[in-house]
């Protein structure tokens, strides 16, 4: 089954902690086997980093920046979104995570992250799909 979380952001750039969401999900579905977490847009990527120093988001989306710096000009395809796609081509719009005993398999400081490279925005959607161990 997959299901589907919807976000609202409220910034251009952005990390959001979906960790606990997933595990919500496991938790309902599975104890064995694996968790597939994708972002469903060209502008928001999917990542595993930290979760327990907010300050590791702030360098995260800022080395972004410096890598990608956002322009205030129009692409060709007309959106002035490139660096958003760059950052989300970088970052990857997915993440496949083992499940064990019922809980994600991350380490002590890692969390699910949906990264926000175009917002503000509303209803930014992310599937997940659990696939039971046989």
């Amino acid at each position: 089954m997959i299901k589907t979380l919807t976000i609202d952001t409220k910034k251009r750039d952005e990390m959001i902690d979906i960790t606990t969401y997933v595990q919500d999900i496991i938790n309902e579905e599975m104890k064995e086997g694996i968790v597939v977490v994708q972002s469903l847009h060209t502008t928001a990527g999917i990542t595993v980093n930290e979760n327990a120093d907010p300050d590791v988001k702030t360098d995260f989306l800022r080395r972004l920046d410096e890598v990608y710096p956002w322009e205030h000009t129009l692409d060709l395809h007309g959106e002035g979104n490139t660096a958003a796609h760059l950052k989300t081509s970088t970052v990857g719009h997915s993440q496949t995570i083992i499940v064990t005993n019922g809980g994600l398999q991350l380490g002590t400081w890692q969390g699910i992250y949906l990264c926000e490279f175009d917002g503000p925005r509303s209803g930014r959607r992310v599937s997940i799909k659990t696939i039971e161990a046989e």
